[in-house]
């Protein structure tokens, strides 16, 4: 047995696949002419990387001491972005690194995790797993001032499959995914309203059931006018209901999102059958603001989760958000209309009509078909006054729309 032991002495823990979840922990304070940054994450989050290893597989400290602060540059340091009154601040450098196990909640504050990041790294007698542990940085990063204008870009999205980063700073707490990009820690007027134009842009071209509503839309419209008045009358409508579930309006529960997001896939095969049917025409306007209601939900749910970054400024962020919906929207026309027309040129109208909303009604349909499998995992409770309201409004649009209908199909 002792010589199965002295062969386990050597043995080298290999470099490994990404964890599926990280979670990166930040604490951050400005003193004097530092920003203090404090880190931690799964020390299983470092690949690429040969740990040494005692017998039975637990973590050579001793050999691995000498490491930790060139891994904290890499893993840590370099994706720390920092700027300061909008220029680049210099790449934090390495002051402390520190071995932590998972019951460790030194991170809860500043000045618990200081001190914990200022004891000596654990010994081999502690017998610790490289999977069950953290690794706590902390960075000293040079700015001109502690009440500069400050905006922080974690960028610790390779980390793992799935990352968030939770970031303290001056008593407030943000939920940063892997994706988010730069944002102020403490934001004015006219940060807050930059930073959710570029969100609502970005949210409408991400949004592949958003755009395909919208080319729905302008499929059977060949004039600016009508057009024009087709994608107002969707803008009035999401923008009601974006409002509205910002400010708290909208249910609640797990059952809604996909509850919403079913009914974005169901307005697009609607849409679809009523241009193949001839329903929708210059009659799209109606359509166009019974199923913006609906659309208007599917884009609060990506606004809730970023209103953490509009500081005091929630009233300039939603209104700013929903500007950078409808740039996005125009920028999408604009492609759109011309192409459409141009197709035309060579199809017969109402034949083009009829393929391209059958391609798209089909598209939508596969969506409402998964979409429903999500949302038949969750038992709706009772309709909320908020939802009724809501729908309400829809079947009231819907009335309006078949009146319309009905008397163009009488003249």
């Amino acid at each position: 047995m002792r010589y199965l032991f002295a062969a386990l002495a050597g043995v080298v823990m290999w470099a490994h696949d990404a964890p599926a979840n990280v979670t990166v922990q930040m604490q951050m304070r400005a003193e004097g002419g530092v920003m203090r940054v404090l880190a931690r994450i799964p020390l299983e989050a470092v690949r690429d990387v040969d740990f040494p290893a005692i017998a039975g597989g637990y973590m050579d400290l001793e050999a691995l001491r000498p490491r930790l602060a060139g891994l904290a540059q890499i893993w840590v340091a370099d994706k720390v972005m920092l700027f300061v009154d909008g220029a680049a601040a210099p790449r934090g450098q390495v002051a402390r690194t520190q071995i932590a196990m998972e019951s460790d909640r030194s991170f809860a504050t500043f000045d618990a995790a200081a001190a914990h990041l200022r004891k000596p790294l654990p010994a081999n007698e502690e017998k610790l797993f490289w999977k069950q542990v953290f690794f706590d940085v902390e960075l000293s990063i040079p700015v001109a001032h502690a009440d500069g204008a400050f905006t922080l870009r974690p960028d610790f999205a390779d980390l793992g499959e799935k990352v968030q980063t939770v970031v303290h700073y001056d008593g407030d707490t943000f939920l940063v995914p892997g994706e988010q990009g730069a944002f102020p820690l403490r934001p004015n007027w006219g940060q807050a309203a930059w930073l959710f134009v570029k969100m609502g842009f970005a949210h409408i071209l991400d949004g592949k059931d958003h755009l395909l509503f919208v080319f729905c839309l302008v499929i059977p419209v060949r004039k600016w006018r009508p057009l024009v008045t087709v994608v107002t009358a969707f803008t009035v409508a999401h923008s009601v209901t974006l409002a509205a579930s910002a400010l708290g309006m909208a249910p609640e529960g797990l059952w809604f999102p996909p509850l919403v997001e079913t009914g974005i896939a169901a307005s697009i095969v609607l849409l679809a059958l009523g241009n193949i049917l001839g329903w929708a025409g210059h009659g799209s306007w109606m359509l166009a603001f019974v199923f913006g209601l609906v659309h208007g939900f599917g884009f609060s749910f990506a606004l809730r989760e970023s209103l953490q970054f509009a500081g005091g400024h929630l009233t300039a962020a939603l209104l700013a958000f929903n500007l950078g919906v409808e740039l996005g929207q125009l920028a999408a026309l604009a492609v759109m209309a011309p192409l459409l027309a141009l197709a035309f040129r060579r199809v017969e109208e109402r034949l083009g009509v009829i393929v391209l909303s059958a391609l798209a009604g089909h598209t939508g349909w596969h969506w409402v078909w998964e979409r429903s499998e999500v949302l038949g995992r969750y038992s709706l409770p009772a309709p909320e006054w908020s939802l009724l309201l809501v729908l309400k409004g829809v079947l009231a649009g819907m009335a309006l729309w078949a009146v319309w209908w009905w008397g163009r199909m009488r003249l």
